[in-house]
Parts: structure tokens; C-alpha cells; sequence
């Protein structure tokens, strides 16, 4: 059965140069035949419904397009410019319900439609409510203010120790500068987002993972859920998710930024702490869940982020705060061995000439500065000894498992299908 990798991007396209709401939304999908291939530069059909209430509800719009995918296999449609089987997108009223957007395809480019998805809409869409505001009922009743402080009519009178007085203010004249202003970030990606964390905007890359919905956790825009891309390692017989976890693409080059991805402490969830622009505490939890997404530091004995350390939380697909899709874990410190010893060399070109393609991400020191991007890779495992953790490291010169990672220091993670 072929698969459908669907991004549902929270970009609005502009309907006019005008200040109006946009009456279309952006939409993405990748296109796998059933043996995982890529359908590349090839014209799908398409229908695309809007579902009111549930993931099986009312079909309040429906439209048709033949899309072409590209060299990825990706096709990049604006939902509300299609050809209308029925309903008007343009009525839809976004705060009145939930929404779920329902696509069938046909990879031919007919309407035999044989691939069908369903994704909740989440807050974005709702920015088309806006358009409420472009026109106001009820009318406006606006009153001028009266000012009658001052009768103009018998004019002003200064004095000459009123004039001496400001002198003092006005002998020297300043240009004033503007040091607030905020410029939004740039991407070459569709389906890119940004959101603000107090100080910077944010890129939350878009994701191929098919049914991944886009939740707020720890108060960042986090890609959760659906299934990842997949690479197998035909010595070890492994399937890995193709990428670090929250790399926006394969990486293509051991020092390729794109793919570095997040960098995690051991054993906490996907809270929003990984986020290598995450802000930073010194407090310990007492808890699994710290409820928060900064980085906690601890430079002291054993240099755990959490107070009493808890040996358990990433054991497994079932294992507490597993930051993994559903279905995937972390690997364990022999399962990455056995991954190493599979290498054409020992050191970071092995790594990288692997199925697995390991960038040399960097990696976070408990005192929350991040170090080493470019030079060395620091992979979790869920092996634990001690008061520390397992992991995987490599570098230019080398590569190894050692059993002495620091739990509040921050690694990457490649999940392992379990």
C-alpha cells in the first residue's frame, strides 16, 4: 500500500496585495509507493475535504487538483484554490468547531483515489477568523475631544527666564535610534514556522512524518507523533528513524546545521528543554515532568538534572518521557556497538558513510552552554550505570561507546524502531 506524508504548514497564502484575510491555506504531501520509493516528478489527483467536528465528520468543503510532485516526491498545493466539488471555503466558520482536513490521492493522477489521511487542524487555521474584524456591525459613535485649557485667541506670552531655563535642555540635539525593532527569520523550506521565545525567533523546521500534529509543549511548537522516515542497516538488520530527533532533513554532510537536531538530558521528554536556544534554571525537579522547557543546570555531583535521579524513564517504547514517535525507543549502549563495529572506518567518515548519516551535532555541558558543533557527536543511549548513562561519541579521529554521559548534559537522540 502506498504511503502519504502529509505537512500541514502554518503559512497563509495572501489573497490579494490588499489587507484582507486569505481564503486559502498551504498544504503539503510526500508520496511513497509501497516499497517506500519516493513517486517523483509524476501528476497526482487529488481531493481534499474539510470535516466538521471529528475526524469523521460532515464534509462542509470539497475540492479536486492534480498536483505534481517533485524530485522528493513532494507536492505543495493551496487548499481553496482547487476545482469545488461543494461548499464554499470562503463561509467556513473556523471558531465555530473543530476541523480535520481529509486528502485520498491517486498516485496515477486520476480519481481512483487508493491513499486517504486525516489530520486534525490545529490553532493555525483559525487566524482566517480574523477576517471578522475587517468589518464592525453595529456602527461607531466617535466623539472629538473639546480641549478648553488653553483660549487661543489671547495668545501665548514666554518669559526671558522661561527661554534661559530650556537652554539647558536644547544646547545639544540627539538623533534618536530605534533598538526594538524585531526582524522575523527567513527560510528556504515551505512549511517552515516561527514562533517567538522572549528573546529570538525560533524556526521550527516542517516535519515528513505522516499524521505528526503540531502541539505546544513547555510552550514550544513541537512536531509530535506520526511516522518518521526510515533507513536499515543491512548488516545489523536495524531500522532507524533516518534523522536526528528534531533535524529538519538527512543530514548531507557530517557539519550540515540542518541536520544537527535537538540535543536532549537524559531521560527528560520532549518539554521544549531540547531546544538548543532553550532558556536555562538551576533549580533541580523533583519530579519527571520539571513543568518547563528550560535547560537545568548542574555542575555538581552527580550532575543530574533531576533530585533524586530516577533510573527509568527511557527504557523501551513504553518507558517514561521515551521522546521517541510512537513505536520508536532509544537504542541501548550494545545496540549502538553493534552499529559501530557495522562502519567502513572508526571515526566520524564512518559514521557518516553509514545508513544512519551522524552529523557532528555538538552537544550541551550541564552548565548549559553548548560546545564542540562541528567537532565532536554525543548520542544517548538507555543503558544507565551508575549515576550516569551510556552513549555513543564520535569524532574526526574516533568513535565509541562509553559509559560515563553526564544526565544533565545535552546529547542528541536517533530513535530505534522497536
Amino acid at each position: 500500500m502506498r504511503k502519504l506524508f502529509t505537512i500541514l504548514a502554518a503559512i497563509l497564502s495572501t489573497a490579494s496585495v490588499f489587507a484582507q484575510s486569505p481564503e486559502k491555506m498551504s498544504y503539503q504531501a510526500v508520496i511513497r509507493n509501497s516499497s517506500d520509493v519516493l513517486v517523483t516528478n509524476q501528476q497526482v489527483g487529488m481531493q481534499i475535504s474539510i470535516l466538521q467536528g471529528s475526524a469523521s465528520g460532515t464534509a462542509i468543503y470539497v475540492e479536486t487538483q492534480t498536483p505534481t510532485t517533485n524530485a522528493n516526491g513532494l507536492v505543495s498545493i493551496e487548499i481553496g484554490a482547487g476545482t469545488v466539488v461543494s461548499g464554499d471555503f470562503a463561509t467556513i466558520d473556523w471558531a465555530n468547531d473543530n476541523y480535520f482536513i481529509k486528502t485520498e490521492t491517486d498516485p496515477a493522477g486520476g480519481t481512483s483515489y487508493s491513499i486517504t489521511g486525516t489530520s486534525q487542524l490545529l490553532s493555525v487555521p483559525y487566524a482566517l477568523h480574523a477576517k471578522t474584524a475587517e468589518s464592525v456591525s453595529g456602527g461607531v459613535t466617535e466623539t472629538d475631544p473639546v480641549y478648553t485649557a488653553w483660549d487661543k485667541s489671547t495668545g501665548i506670552s514666554i518669559t526671558e527666564s522661561q527661554i534661559s531655563d530650556l537652554q539647558s535642555y536644547l544646547t545639544t540635539e540627539v538623533d534618536g535610534s530605534v533598538t526594538n525593532e524585531i526582524e522575523l527569520p527567513t527560510s528556504g523550506t515551505a512549511g517552515d514556522m516561527a514562533y517567538w521565545n522572549g528573546s529570538a525567533w525560533v524556526t521550527v523546521a516542517a516535519t515528513e512524518n505522516e499524521g505528526a500534529t503540531l502541539q505546544m509543549i513547555g510552550g514550544v511548537p513541537t512536531w509530535t507523533g506520526g511516522t518518521p522516515p526510515n533507513v536499515t542497516n543491512p548488516t545489523t538488520g536495524k531500522i532507524w528513524m533516518d534523522r536526528n530527533l528534531g533535524a529538519s532533513q538527512v543530514a548531507t554532510s557530517r557539519t550540515d546545521a540542518a541536520a544537527y537536531g535537538d540535543l536532549y538530558q537524559w531521560g527528560r521528554a520532549a518539554d521544549g528543554h531540547q531546544i538548543r536556544t532553550s532558556g536555562t534554571t538551576a533549580t533541580l525537579a523533583t519530579s519527571d515532568t520539571p513543568g518547563h522547557g528550560n535547560f537545568i543546570i548542574n555542575r555538581s555531583s552527580p550532575y543530574d538534572w533531576r533530585n533524586p535521579r530516577n533510573d527509568n524513564l527511557w527504557q523501551g517504547v513504553s518507558g517514561t518521557n521515551n521522546p521517541c514517535p510512537s513505536g520508536y525507543r532509544l537504542p541501548t549502549e550494545a545496540e549502538w556497538e553493534a552499529e559501530r563495529t557495522s562502519w567502513s572506518s572508526n571515526n566520524a567518515a564512518g559514521a557518516f558513510a553509514s545508513p544512519l548519516k551522524l552529523p557532528l551535532a555538538g552537544n550541551r555541558y550541564s552548565d548549559g552552554d553548548i560546545l564542540n558543533v562541528g567537532s565532536y557527536g554525543r548520542y544517548w543511549s538507555s543503558t544507565v550505570g551508575g549515576a550516569y548513562a551510556g552513549r555513543l561519541e564520535v569524532s574526526r579521529s574516533f568513535a565509541g561507546t562509553f559509559s560515563t554521559g553526564s544526565r544533565a548534559d545535552g546529547f542528541s537522540v536517533r530513535c530505534l524502531k522497536d
